[in-house]
């Protein structure tokens, strides 16, 4: 008799789908019901206003910009953190996971007093034309430092899983750095990379605390979704709120089910070039 600690399958599913009903879908739903108030007209000149279509691009491209240079200088800090010791090596480390500690509008209040004109580093920058605080630019530099673990950390257990030798063997059989990397360490790591990626993308989607402090909050320039939302709550305009809340549900998903559908394909090309070579050898 196989015995297990877990119960059952059965009564482990029933559970698994009360608890996502309670904590994910009854939420949701209230929010899609909400929102069915309004006519397709309605919602649609909601969604699509002036102002709401300016607020996406600000978040999702800031968004994307922040996730996409966590992937760069994540895999780089990733790397540092497993193969090379260091002095100071464990407060790095720490360092690393500050963001969630941090709350995020100290975050936030603390970025902008750094990047403001008279902070100790917008000073340097407004000289040279480089305005930080209160720009898009700002919201940029909040994303990326509160999505910036979730790369560190996917990534680390990959590479300490990678075995020094294998760069060892690469390297005996005359294949440059760049040949190891893009050919032979690259194509392990991006799976990881790649969910890493996604996993910044989607908190900086969400996020809120930090950026309201540094990005100035201008209409049609520098405000996000979120804030919107909070400034038509705040209208008591609950039913206009809950649509571009559905907006933002619909794009993240489908956002997020085309970076899964990429993650299991890099994942299953990464498997099949793995079992070739067994099978070729067998």
């Amino acid at each position: 008799m196989n015995k297990r600690v877990l119960p059952g399958f059965g009564l482990s599913l029933g559970v698994t789908l009360v608890y996502l009903s309670l904590l994910i879908l009854l939420p949701l739903s209230g929010l899609v019901f909400k929102s069915s108030s309004l006519s397709l007209t309605q919602f649609w000149d909601i969604a699509s206003g002036e102002r709401a279509l300016a607020s996406y691009r600000v978040t999702f491209g800031a968004s994307l910009l922040a996730a996409l240079i966590n992937a760069l200088f994540g895999l780089i800090v990733a790397w540092m953190l497993v193969r090379y010791p260091f002095p100071g090596k464990r407060l790095v480390d720490s360092l690393v996971d500050l963001p969630f500690a941090l709350p995020t509008a100290v975050a936030g209040i603390t970025l902008a007093t750094l990047y403001a004109g008279n902070g100790w580093i917008g000073r340097h920058l407004e000289p040279l034309g480089l305005k930080v605080a209160f720009t898009p630019l700002g919201i940029v530099v909040a994303l990326t430092f509160i999505s910036l673990p979730f790369v560190v950390r996917t990534l680390q257990p990959v590479i300490e899983d990678i075995e020094p030798e294998i760069e060892e063997a690469a390297a005996s059989l005359g294949a440059s750095r760049l040949h190891t990397f893009t050919r032979v360490l690259f194509p392990a790591i991006f799976p990881a990379l790649l969910t890493g990626f996604t996993l910044a993308f989607s908190r900086a989607i969400g996020e809120y605390g930090s950026v309201i402090f540094i990005a100035g909050n201008m209409p049609l320039i520098s405000e996000i979704t979120p804030l919107l939302i909070i400034s038509k709550l705040e209208q008591y305009d609950v039913v206009g709120a809950t649509a571009l809340a559905c907006v933002m549900l619909a794009i993240s998903f489908l956002l997020l089910l085309g970076v899964n559908a990429i993650q299991w394909w890099a994942a299953n090309r990464h498997q099949g070039d793995h079992q070739g070579p067994e099978r070729a050898s067998q």
